[in-house]
């Protein structure tokens, strides 16, 4: 099992000190994965479990993985950000009084230039022959943010990739290597826009075929 080194993980807590984010996952799966699934950042269901992609949108990844044939055991599953950004909201409880409650949100620009290290540090070590985003976050901490989701899905794109050149750089600079990715949508999307159902269905049959290719 590949995990990242504590002392790196260490490092990830401290760059993120100040932000709005709870906890810590780690990321962690097959030492040569078949496939690299690159998310956005842990949920509440994560952090309760440090278990990256548990609860609905991970019994939809475990879903579009068994369509091709792979298990969890197969991959690596890591994200943009390992902690979880939150955002405070209200909630009427059962007796109907308001209560303030932490949501989910997206993470910002600083909290993934945060975790930057971490990301590039599995990608320079496992070397994934197949790295598949999932939805924009993962798409455009690779790519940058001109890069869509709704424009690439399920293509396959060979290129640089974005990555710190030195810790305390704030901005990224390119590998020098090119790498494969497929951009799909995020498993939680379909919860969203049941539209996009068959669109994930069609990129992940893409998935498996660039799968078996690559292992020819």
């Amino acid at each position: 099992m590949f995990t990242i080194p504590d002392n790196l993980v260490e490092l990830g807590m401290q760059r993120i000190e100040g932000h709005a984010v709870q906890g810590f996952v780690r990321s962690y799966g097959n030492p040569s994965p078949t496939l690299l699934l690159i998310g956005e950042a842990p949920g509440e269901n994560e952090i309760e479990t440090g278990i990256p992609f548990i609860g609905r949108a991970g019994t939809e990844l475990m879903k579009s993985l068994d369509s091709i044939g792979l298990t969890r055991e197969d991959v690596f599953i890591t994200s943009s950000v390992r902690s979880r950004p939150y955002k405070w909201g209200t909630k009427k409880a059962e007796d109907g009084s308001i209560v303030k409650r932490m949501y989910n949100r997206a993470p910002k620009p600083a909290e993934i230039l945060a975790h930057a290290p971490l990301l590039d540090y599995e990608i320079e070590h496992l070397k994934p022959k197949l790295i598949v985003t999932l939805g924009n976050i993962g798409l455009q901490r690779l790519l940058g943010k001109s890069a869509k989701v709704t424009e690439l899905h399920g293509q396959k794109v060979c290129q640089p990739i974005q990555y710190l050149e030195k810790l305390e750089d704030l901005h990224y600079s390119e590998t020098s290597e090119s790498f494969v990715i497929v951009p799909t949508f995020h498993p939680a999307s379909v919860f969203y826009r049941p539209s996009l159902r068959e669109m994930v269905l069609q990129d992940w049959k893409k998935i498996g075929q660039y799968v078996k290719e690559s292992s020819t």
